[in-house]
């Protein structure tokens, strides 16, 4: 039984070295806007992906939405061509990303967060560590860092990696994965805010990118608002039950 949980938290730390991967390659192919905004597929993937999972139905408003986020990554990738191979990339880290998401969901049932977190991480860095020599990826060069980046690598593994990745599992106890997501994808908005700030004119897309990113982060809200209005609507129906 313990070898078939290290098992499974092992093909997990794979899931997220494989989504950091492909995430980073999507930004250092493209930029911080479009990967981020093709991120925002998280919520669509697992749409997909938990009612396998956890055995219930897709539900017919998913997809559609889905369909709606697909219209507005149409639109970013048709008018943003110097993009695609970022867009692809971003797109399976999202994927990968889903699927860790909705995984975990069924392993915080039975474990605690730091438990599944500590084993995914360590089992991640090995996997990325691995990647890493065989694609010559270490060289004298990959160590020299200024001091100031150091302090960046430390607060960001730290503060921004390791506290966000236990709190984002242990939350799973009261939401599920497609609430999560659903949060997750959320980011874009104050990342490219802060892309802009700090990168300036190389973050600057044209139009018509802003308006395939506002097609999908307003699909993103707007899911959001029809499940917390679907859930009301049930703890209501609950209490009208019970003073029956």
């Amino acid at each position: 039984m313990i070898k078939k949980t290290i098992a499974k938290f092992f093909l997990t730390g794979v899931l997220i070295a494989l989504h950091w991967i492909f995430f980073f390659k999507a930004i250092k192919v493209s930029n911080v806007s479009v990967a981020l905004v093709t991120m925002s597929t998280g919520a669509f993937f697992t749409s997909l992906i938990e009612p396998v999972f956890f055995k219930r139905k897709i539900k017919f408003v998913e997809i559609i939405l889905g369909l709606l986020v697909i219209a507005g990554l149409y639109v970013i990738f048709n008018f943003e061509s110097a993009y695609k191979l970022g867009i692809i990339y971003a797109l399976i880290a999202s994927f990968l990303g889903a699927l860790f998401a909705v995984l975990n969901g069924l392993f915080i049932k039975k474990h605690s967060a730091s438990t599944i977190s500590f084993y995914q991480l360590l089992f991640g860095v090995v996997f990325i560590t691995v990647y890493l020599l065989f694609s010559n990826g270490f060289s004298a060069e990959f160590f020299q860092i200024p001091t100031m980046d150091w302090l960046y690598l430390l607060l960001l593994s730290s503060v921004c990696t390791a506290y966000a990745f236990i709190a984002s599992v242990k939350v799973m106890k009261h939401l599920s994965p497609y609430t999560v997501m659903l949060t997750i994808n959320l980011e874009p908005i104050y990342a490219i805010i802060l892309a802009l700030l700090i990168f300036g004119d190389k973050e600057q897309m044209s139009p018509t990118f802003y308006l395939g990113a506002f097609i999908v982060l307003f699909v993103v809200l707007l899911n959001g608002i029809i499940k917390n209005s679907v859930s009301l609507k049930d703890k209501f129906k609950q209490k009208v039950s019970r003073k029956k």
